[in-house]
This record gives C-alpha cells, structure tokens and sequence, in this order.
C-alpha cells in the first residue's frame, strides 16, 4: 500500500465510495468494492509512472511515481478544486521563462544545498566555504584575465569595490592555479546580458580570475546594488500571493575551480544591505556576510575562501544546469 493509498484522506474516501458507514446495502459487496478501489488507485499510480513497462528510466518511473502520489495527496488534503488545479497549470505555463526565478523564491534550491550538506556530514566531509544559490544570472565565457584586473567595463558612478583574499585547501594550505568566476550586478541593480536595458556591455562585472601558486585573488569593479524580481512577472505574482517580498541584496557570486578540489558555487551578500538576512532567494548563509570597510574611503572587503578536496570528477566539475552564454 503506498503512503498516499494508507493516508486517512483517502482511507476515509475509499470507505465512503464503498458505502462502509453507511447503514444499508450489502456488507460483502463493501468489503469487496472498497479492496478494488483501493487497489486500483496503486494501479493507476504504477500505469501513469510506467512501472512495469519493459522499456524507460527506471529512476525516473519511481521518482515519477512519488510526484504523482504526492500530488493527489495535496489535492485530497486542501481539497483543491478542479479551477483551481488549472489555474496553477496556467500560472505554470505562463511562467516558465521565470522558473529560475521561482526556484531559489521558493527554496528549492537552497534546500538542494541543503541536502548537499547533510550528505557531506553524512560522509564525514566538513570544513570549506559554505556553498550557496547560483541563481539564473551566470553567462559562460567571461574573458580570462590575471589577478587584481578590473571587471567593470562600462562607465558607472557607483561606489568603487576592492575585494581580496585568499583560496586555501583543507589544510590552509595554498590552491594552486585556482579559477575564480565572478559576476555580480551593476550599480542599478541590473546584470549584463540581462540588462532590460540593454545599455550594458556582453560581460560587464563579469570575470574568470587566473591565480597563482599563492591562491591569492584581487579585482576591483562597481558596488553592486541589490534588485527585486521583475515588476508584475510570474515571480512577483507568486511571491505578493504568498505574502512576500521580492527583494534580493547585494551580493557577488562566485565559481571557483582548481584541479584536486572540489568546485565551489557560493555568493557574498554584504552585511550591511537591509536585505542581507531577507534575502528572498534564501542565498543567505552564515560565514558570507562580510560587510564592506570604507574606513579608506572606498569599499573594500577581505575574504578568504577554503576548498575541500575532491572525491571523484563529478566533485571537480559544474552541475549540468541550462546556462547562458555570449
């Protein structure tokens, strides 16, 4: 019996279909309608999911199968009506283009690192950066440049940004010949290749930093300023149905890669943006929250990132996500 079939939603439906509690009929034919019933709710769920067909993914029949069972137990709990089931296809197909955006508002993705951890201590692996969202905004094939270049290449009366530090191993020890990517906002809140704008160069604060045997890393660029999802889009519509806000801080993210370690994805949100733990996105984690100094004058933070080793090639490498490129 699946979880849904021995769920008391639909044990109190199956004994109401069949008549049980009901004072006439046939108590055998009850009995008898209720074990079909029941048993043909588990067909339905193995026929629509393919289990038992020769052919398919099979991993994909079983997850297929629990998204289902899932989904008629949502239906039959909130007794959601037949309106209201394809008012959320609509919502779904008209915001598709939003999903990336949906995704980390809802916490999904972070609740993919989330999961990520537990199998790390699960394993015994601790220690390192803590990873975060990626978010929908990365543009593969940012110009290749050395260490402390500048990554802003339009004009922009922003606040300077200084950021420096380090990438060290497990040990402390220095990561050689790291990659460090990084793209972030410009000083309206909007990022290039994305820019409704359209005013802003292919790959304006965005960077692929080549470090050296020392693992140390410095660029300078504009002070990125936070940004809300689009006005009246799926996600706006979403989020003002459910009572929240839209809004993201300031924040820069990261890749960074080098051979023996495993590749991080994380993201900074500046410590002092009224956002930086309201992040709509949950990008927020403990550990990547400095906020900037401008004790000098311009702003400038110093942050170190530590790598742990990596077990296999899929650990060296980036997930198979759909992402831009130019």
């Amino acid at each position: 019996m699946t979880s849904l079939v021995a769920s008391k939603e639909v044990q109190t439906l199956l004994d109401r279909a069949s008549g049980i509690g009901e004072a006439g009929g046939n108590a055998r034919l009850k009995a008898i309608m209720r074990d079909l019933l029941e048993s043909t709710m588990s067909l339905l769920l193995d026929r629509a999911s393919g289990i038992g067909e020769a052919g398919g993914n099979a991993r994909l029949k079983a997850i297929m199968r629990d998204l289902l069972e899932s989904t008629m137990s949502l239906i039959e709990k909130h007794d959601i009506s037949e309106s209201e089931f394809w008012q959320a296809i609509n919502y779904l197909q008209n915001g598709a283009p939003e999903f990336n955006l949906i995704v980390p508002g809802v916490g999904v993705e972070h609740f993919l690192d989330l999961h990520m951890d537990a199998k790390d201590a699960a394993a015994g692996l601790s220690g390192g950066t803590p990873r975060t969202i990626e978010g929908p905004l990365y543009v593969a094939g940012a110009p290749l440049v050395e260490s402390g270049a500048n990554l802003t290449d339009d004009a922009d009366e922003g606040e300077v940004l200084t950021m420096s530090g380090a990438v060290r191993g497990p040990d402390g020890e220095a990561v050689p010949n790291a990659i460090l990517h990084v793209w972030h906002a410009n000083s309206k809140g909007f990022y290039s290749h994305f820019d409704p704008t359209g005013e802003q160069a292919t790959f304006n604060n965005r960077r692929r930093l080549k470090l050296g045997a020392d693992g140390r890393y410095a660029f300078s660029s504009i002070m990125p300023r936070g940004y809300s999802v689009p006005p009246g889009g799926a996600t706006d519509v979403l989020m003002k149905a459910l009572g929240r806000h839209g809004n993201r801080p300031a924040h820069v993210h990261f890749f960074i890669e080098a051979p023996g370690y495993r590749t991080l994805t994380t993201q900074i949100n500046f410590g002092d943006d009224p956002f930086a733990r309201d992040d709509f996105a949950f990008g927020t984690r403990e550990g990547l929250l400095p906020t900037p100094d401008r004790s000098r004058g311009d702003a400038h933070i110093t942050f170190d990132f530590a790598l742990v080793r990596a077990r296999s090639n899929a650990d060296a490498g980036f997930s198979t996500r759909s992402r831009a490129s130019a």
